[in-house]
């Protein structure tokens, strides 16, 4: 029901304020008055570090419309579950400015998703992070994970712009910009102390804020190449390839990528030990049911060569001797000497004279493999 009152108050303010389009010269007057219009709990104050980021948005038309186009898709996923922590819808437009809504984006210093989690923080949050699965890339995990994050962030600092201001570089940092404002509590006073990247954080997030709502009246519109299928989501507990998927049931495998970028080797692990360990596979709606029907020919399809080629144990092979020598043991010798001047071990002179003792006599023949 929200979410309905917010789309028909956006057509309403939006057809509104078209009007001023003709006449209004002023151009911060003008994002101001819609960003005031805004059905948000966040606080969306305008000044012109906002404004130089709004244009920034609307001149890059490519790049917002491809974000607009993933939005589609995304939205609604963020929405549910923002939803179902209680927090502001708003913070939907955090992956905006985190990673332009590419689910694959890599940071240069390790963070990874929509949300963008390093990885220690996206495992504390209960992530799964390793070799065949990147949990912080899959959407819905990745925005659980996020709203944990931001809802203790919002309860230690009893603040949403300070909340979002940490979520970018850290509690810790935000608590010495306060610390060194003189335990000031707000985003705009406590910007001088605040790490460079993160001063603009804010003004970012709201500049997204404005242009996700209003690009439409900037004559802005989704790229539709970058449109998603309808899709739905199946639990997989056996290991998987997305070849299996591609060959059998004709799906592209860029479209599977493109829906399960959580497994960035291709491969659904599955737990076969177990069974308690269950993963998510998102298909186009058009090939659920074929998957449920055709489960176990895909399984099985190639399976020798893409799931079952991996070895899990190996016969070490035993350096063969290439040729022999013999020793005749004289005064004074023992197993230590005789292996010294041999470049050979004691365990070695045991093993191929079938010694069971380091006792030798005078006389004997030993060999000495080389």
């Amino acid at each position: 029901m929200k979410k309905i009152l917010y789309i028909f108050l956006f057509t309403c303010v939006s057809c509104s304020l078209y009007a001023q389009d003709s006449t209004s010269t002023n151009l911060d007057s003008l994002y101001k008055g819609r960003l005031q219009y805004l059905p948000f709990q966040i606080e969306m104050p305008y000044n012109q570090v906002v404004g130089s980021y709004i244009d920034r948005y609307l001149n890059n038309k490519q790049q917002t419309a491809r974000i607009l186009s993933r939005a589609d898709y995304y939205f609604p996923i963020f929405w549910d579950i923002l939803g179902k922590y209680d927090l502001p819808y708003e913070l939907c437009y955090l992956p905006v400015i985190e990673s332009a809504l590419n689910p694959i984006a890599h940071s240069p210093v390790g963070a990874a998703g929509l949300w963008q989690f390093m990885p220690a923080t996206g495992m504390l949050y209960g992530l799964e992070v390793n070799s065949l699965v990147d949990e912080r890339m899959d959407p819905i995990a990745a925005t659980e994970a996020a709203c944990k994050f931001l809802k203790n962030l919002n309860a230690d600092f009893g603040d949403w712009n300070l909340a979002i201001a940490a979520y970018n570089c850290g509690p810790g940092n935000v608590r010495k910009a306060i610390a060194r404002s003189g335990g000031k509590t707000d985003f705009w006073s406590i910007y001088p102390y605040l790490p460079r990247e993160t001063r603009s954080y804010l003004p970012i997030f709201i500049a997204a804020c404005y242009v996700m709502n209003y690009a439409d009246l900037h004559d802005i519109c989704p790229d539709t190449t970058w449109m998603y299928p309808a899709t739905d989501t199946l639990v997989i507990k056996r290991r998987l390839h997305f070849n299996q998927l591609a060959e059998v049931m004709g799906i592209s495998l860029d479209t599977i990528r493109k829906l399960n970028p959580q497994y960035p080797k291709d491969i659904i692990p599955g737990d076969i030990l177990s069974n308690e360990k269950a993963y998510t596979l998102c298909l186009p709606t058009d090939f659920v049911i074929s998957y449920i029907e055709n489960a176990d020919s895909i399984h099985l399809y190639k399976a020798d060569s893409l799931i079952n080629n991996r070895r899990s144990e190996i016969e070490l092979l035993h350096k063969q001797p290439i040729g022999s020598t013999t020793y005749t043991v004289k005064s004074g010798d023992n197993l230590g000497k005789i292996a010294k001047k041999y470049h050979v071990t004691v365990k070695q002179l045991k093993t191929w004279n079938k010694l069971k003792s380091d006792n030798i006599r005078i006389g004997q023949k030993l060999k000495i493999c080389r």
